[in-house]
């Protein structure tokens, strides 16, 4: 898999947490809002791409999609708490259950096909 493909997914599939995220508590539909929530993760998401130097091989469930997953979701929850807004037990929960599903789901997903 093109290395390109895979970090477009994983920006796509972050980005699709954030705005089901904000739909789902009825956040408004402003850019600004939407950048404000999505950028701790899209950093964390940078961040588990040159921890795990997935470029090598992103599609694989392990290191790569283990650690680009992990990587989001912590550097994504500091960033976020660091910056004043929320990270709330049951935040973190979903976003850590959600990511993992779409962040791995994929690899495995690539694996067997």
């Amino acid at each position: 898999m093109r290395n390109g493909v895979a970090a477009g997914l994983d920006v796509c599939l972050v980005l699709v947490f954030v705005a089901i995220g904000r739909a789902s508590h009825e956040e408004g539909a402003s850019l600004a809002g939407f950048a404000g929530t999505a950028w701790p993760f899209l950093v964390g998401l940078a961040a588990g791409w040159g921890v795990t130097r997935a470029w090598r091989r992103p599609e694989v469930l392990v290191p790569s999609g283990v650690g680009i997953w992990a990587t989001t979701v912590v550097v994504g929850m500091l960033l976020r708490a660091v910056s004043g807004q929320g990270t709330a037990f049951a935040f973190v929960v979903v976003a850590t259950s959600f990511l993992a599903a779409v962040l791995l789901g994929w690899r495995l997903i690539a694996r067997f096909l």
